[in-house]
């Protein structure tokens, strides 16, 4: 579990620094114009990064840090689903999904079992910190 978490850190510490430092990166690559306000996905990228920091908190002791872990999850789920509705839309292309692959969706089953885990040991514990 602590070696997931901490994979899941670097990746998103590595991810958020190049949607900073190279934010048309992703656009380009999936054949698309980059946004106009590029900013704002240099601040999607800061969101990442910063998720990528408590991961490796939580790497420490994912049953003690479980809620870390949980606000990820949910983060993984919604991604997806607002590709999902972007792609819809037209606004995005399907190959842009390539970053929801990795971002999100290769993360669904081990943050589910490192939350599993956290659960049984909390209530093995009683419920107790």
């Amino acid at each position: 579990m602590s070696v997931v978490l901490a994979l899941a850190a670097a990746y998103n510490v590595v991810w958020g620094a190049a949607a900073v430092l190279i934010p048309a990166l992703f656009f380009t690559a999936a054949g698309m114009e980059p946004p106009e306000y590029l900013w704002l996905w240099q601040c999607v990228g800061m969101i990442v990064g910063v998720y990528g920091v408590g991961y490796g908190c939580a790497a420490m002791d994912p049953a003690r840090h479980w809620p870390i872990v949980l606000v990820g999850l949910m983060g993984k789920v919604f991604g997806p689903i607002g590709f999902a509705q972007a792609l819809w839309m037209g606004e995005i292309t399907m190959l842009f999904g390539v970053n929801i692959i990795f971002n999100d969706l290769i993360w669904w089953v081990p943050f589910g079992l490192i939350l599993m885990h956290a659960w049984r040991v909390r209530r093995a514990a009683g419920g107790a910190s």
